[in-house]
């Protein structure tokens, strides 16, 4: 149980579900009701695939492509800045249809915003200190649990997205575009940071 406890609060943590919530919101603005609520599951799912994929196999895939997670944070930090622009580009009729058929729930919310380099290194980190089958489902059934509030939030993201209307959602767009653009570059300044360090 400590395990569990641990690793469900670091990795709620470094989701940040609630801090998502207006991300998910600015990026699926475009979308019908029924389309940003199938958004949100395939998200989740997305987010939780990948983890869960590197919870188990991480080393050896990482190994195998000769990936470092330094990579990971520059290549996440990259991908993100691409979602920033086109947030904090000012939206034409085009855009918007665009933005509203493109399957964002993919890229960039399942990854790297969710399943992001922090998540796949903190569920490795915490696979790799488990001993036995019964630490490693314990680290799993956290995660499955992160995974769950995750989906909860941005299933009921529509409450705020209705307080804000449409004025409040464009104004919080360039609020989150700025953030991302924040946090892209404080993920490439990691990977570098550690390239310095410690060698590519």
């Amino acid at each position: 149980m400590s395990l569990f406890a641990q690793a469900f609060v670091t990795i709620l943590v470094v989701m940040d579900p609630p801090g998502n919530v207006p991300v998910f919101l600015a990026l699926t603005r475009g979308q019908p009701r029924k389309q940003r609520l199938r958004s949100a599951l395939q998200a989740t799912v997305v987010a939780g695939s990948v983890v869960y994929a590197f919870a188990l196999f991480g080393q050896e895939i990482l190994h195998l492509l000769g990936i470092s997670v330094a990579a990971l944070e520059v290549s996440g930090g990259l991908i993100l800045s691409l979602a920033a622009l086109e947030l904090l580009h000012p939206p034409s009729a085009e855009r918007s249809t665009l933005r509203g058929s493109a399957n964002v729930a993919l890229v960039p919310l399942g990854t790297p915003l969710l399943a992001g380099p922090g998540a796949i290194a903190a569920t490795m980190v915490y696979v790799r200190r488990a001993h036995g089958a019964g630490e490693v489902a314990a680290v799993l059934g956290a995660l499955g649990a992160v995974l769950v509030i995750v989906y909860l939030a941005l299933r009921y993201a529509d409450g705020l997205g209705r307080a804000l209307r449409d004025s409040g959602i464009e104004v919080l767009s360039r609020v989150v575009g700025l953030l991302l653009a924040a946090i892209a570059a404080q993920m490439v300044a990691t990977g570098v940071q550690y390239w310095v360090h410690h060698g590519v």
